[in-house]
């Protein structure tokens, strides 16, 4: 059989209409496929490849790794060289209550984590989430998803979860003494890119420490770099108690991480003792890819480019009449169609002109144009002709 028939055959997929592309090679912001033809990557494998695909210098950390060893022991037996350097540069970069860090596999497994680390830490039982919120789909973090269409086939689910409405101040009062926690994203992704209104976000910081409710803050697909800040809530006054990472953290390895201040983290080590426990976490060469991966973003200075590339894209994409608008937070924009029911003639016109691009999870007619960091003007240019060949498509 052929690599795509054993692929429908033998593959659980999520869905039965994947794109099915045949690829063989990634460099930068291109993916080629089995004839050679690139495709400009417009949604960085869904916010993973910030760095590109195969930077040369996460390559080489990855080499350099594997000469060393692979896996050893499960998490948090070993002391490894990558995974306590990347912890020290990871709680280098955040403040100083944030400074400890517990390495995962995925985004899924680290919401699983600070779910767990804020019931434990508080004694309390109550979950509080956002509507059109996504968090993953493990039993846990689907709970807390904003969609109640994605979770009606698995009920029950993980009891004691409350849905609030993002932005919404008059729902600020379901936040009670009997809440663990508060778990937001700083820009709502699958919602099509909608950014957290600043009061909202002090008025529900100022109510979670009356209560003594932790916040924890979902950063797995802005975080990174993806908003112009290393850490989409910097762009606040505001520290969450626990942070989420995942996605591009591992620079195109598989790598997640909840952080706490320690205090907090130790109370998974006792009553019970083991009270998070994985084998994969933090895999020493998805550690050191991740450490490469933060060197890349810093001395390359990619992060301050952000929000002037995100704006180009802008720039060159605004006015088409097939665009009914643009919303934008650093390089992640999510672009409405005037006429969502041509979205798939838009898809394959896309396609045709060599671009990868995708649709918001809750959004249907919006999609998703978040590329590698590194994308350089030239190729921003490029890309936004192929954007609005294909957009000439469904006018």
């Amino acid at each position: 059989m052929t690599e795509r028939e054993l692929f429908y055959r033998h593959l659980g997929l999520p869905s039965f209409y994947p794109m099915g592309l045949e690829m063989v090679k990634a460099e930068g912001i291109y993916i080629y496929d089995k004839s050679g033809e690139p495709f400009i990557d417009l949604v960085s494998g869904i916010a993973v490849s910030n760095t590109g695909h195969r930077h040369p210098q996460v390559l080489d950390a990855i080499r350099d790794q594997l000469e060393k060893y692979l896996h050893l022991n499960v998490y948090g037996e070993f002391i490894q060289s990558p995974q306590v350097r990347l912890a020290e540069k990871l709680t280098g970069l955040l403040p100083g209550e944030l400074d400890s860090v517990y390495f995962v596999n995925s985004g899924s497994e680290a919401i699983e984590g600070a779910l767990k680390l804020a019931k434990r830490f508080t004694g309390r039982t109550e979950i509080i989430s956002f509507v059109n919120s996504y968090h993953g789909s493990t039993h846990g973090s689907l709970s807390i998803l904003g969609n109640e269409e994605l979770k009606n086939a698995f009920r029950p689910l993980l009891p004691d979860v409350r849905l609030i409405e993002y932005n919404n101040y008059s729902h600020l009062r379901h936040i009670s003494a009997s809440t663990a926690c508060v778990v937001l994203e700083m820009v709502q992704a699958e919602a099509g890119i909608i950014p957290v209104a600043d009061d909202f976000l002090q008025q529900l910081k100022k109510r979670c420490r009356q209560l003594g409710v932790l916040i924890v803050v979902d950063d797995v697909q802005m975080g990174m770099g993806r908003t112009g800040k290393f850490f989409s809530f910097e762009h606040h006054d505001f520290v969450p108690d626990i942070l989420v990472l995942a996605k591009a953290l591992g620079a195109g390895m598989p790598l997640g991480a909840f952080i706490a201040k320690k205090s907090m983290m130790d109370s998974l080590a006792c009553n019970p003792e083991l009270g998070h426990i994985t084998t994969f976490g933090g895999h020493p060469v998805c550690c050191a890819a991740a450490l490469a991966g933060i060197d890349v973003l810093l001395s390359e200075g990619l992060i301050p480019q952000v929000e002037e590339k995100g704006k180009r894209l802008v720039e060159r994409l605004s006015g088409h009449p097939a665009i009914s608008e643009i919303r934008r937070c650093g390089l992640a924009l999510g672009v409405d169609l005037v006429q969502p029911e041509k979205r798939a003639l838009f898809m394959t016109s896309a396609l045709k002109q060599g671009l990868i691009i995708d649709w918001y999870l809750f959004q249907p007619a919006t999609f998703r144009i978040a590329p590698p960091l590194t994308i350089t003007q030239l190729e921003i240019d490029m890309a936004c002709e192929k954007l609005l060949q294909a957009l000439n498509q469904i006018v």
